[in-house]
């Protein structure tokens, strides 16, 4: 529970969500159309000599990381968002590393990986979550580089770990890259109860350098879906409605790119996205011929969006 997953939080959750609305059409998954990446403007420190390629740092990940590479591409997902060794990168809610593991390798030991987690307070808002859970994540800022240094090899990036609204004013302007990686839709979903949302852009727009960049992967709502089930209890946001919260928190939209779209996942009113493959929430797994079907339509259709703090 340390570092519980978006999909843990879900199954544990067992059905109880409730989405709330949000303004904006989405726009639909249509053919690629990337955006030049940012971060070419922005100067990182230079890697080290011997600092390895992406791909040999995504061909170095076990055989459990690599299976889902069809589905998350990070290869072109962090070239979009002109990460590079030497930089200094927040991951917004890492969870159990996915990203983390390939972020240490390749940012390396002239580099700096900074986890940063949900503000305490989310975590008492989904309500179901025991007491000793609640404690554990009090520690969470400690407790997860301790646990991701031993992700990390010789020449890993330094690790150091965070709460949204207690970012430290040392960190202020530091930063070239902030990546929220699916970490959006529960704080979208309590903007209202605790400004949530609102706290993470203002502590990214403060703690990256001028030109920085903030980089999005977010489940996409479809068009066929309500309002009021798109406010993040069901995993999915409307597109416009990303893009308008972030700009009207001080970004320049830069761009998206279509390399995580999905367009056969067109979910309804009542769909949540953990419904689709890995997790099959509400799928027993007896029903071979339900998975097969979700397995037809295959993980979620995901916005990519790059964002810039202005010079």
């Amino acid at each position: 529970m340390r570092h519980l997953t978006l999909s843990a939080v879900m199954l544990i959750a067992a059905g109880t969500l409730v989405g709330c609305g949000d303004d904006d059409a989405s726009t639909p998954a249509t053919p690629a159309t990337p955006a030049t990446p940012a971060a070419d403007a922005q100067p990182a420190a230079a890697p080290a000599p011997d600092a390895p390629s992406l791909a040999a740092v995504l061909d170095a990940q076990d055989d459990a990381a690599k299976a889902r590479y069809g589905a998350r591409h990070p290869a072109e997902t962090l070239e979009f968002f002109g990460i590079k060794p030497g930089m200094r990168v927040v991951e917004a809610l890492p969870g159990g590393g996915w990203y983390s593991k390939i972020l240490m390798s390749y940012l390396g030991s002239d580099g700096e990986l900074i986890g940063v987690n949900y503000e305490y307070a989310i975590w008492e808002l989904f309500g179901f979550l025991s007491e000793e859970d609640l404690e554990e994540q009090k520690t969470w800022a400690t407790d997860w580089p301790e646990e991701a240094r031993g992700w990390g090899g010789e020449n890993s990036a330094k690790v150091s770990g965070y709460i949204f609204g207690g970012l430290p004013a040392e960190l202020d302007g530091e930063v070239d890259a902030v990546l929220m990686i699916r970490a959006l839709h529960n704080m979208a979903r309590f903007e209202d109860q605790g400004q949530f949302l609102t706290t993470a852009i203002a502590d990214s727009l403060r703690i990256l350098k001028p030109g920085g960049t903030l980089g999005v992967v977010q489940h996409r709502a479809s068009d066929a879906m309500p309002d009021e089930a798109v406010g993040g209890g069901q995993g999915y946001l409307r597109q416009q409605f990303v893009i308008d919260t972030i700009t009207n928190g001080g970004f320049e939209f830069v761009g998206m790119s279509q390399v995580n779209a999905n367009p056969s996942d067109q979910p309804g009113a009542e769909d949540m996205v953990w419904r689709l493959p890995p997790t099959y929430f509400g799928t027993k797994e007896e029903d071979t011929e339900g998975r097969a079907a979700l397995d037809a339509i295959g993980e979620s259709d995901r916005m990519t969006l790059l964002f810039r703090k202005p010079e």
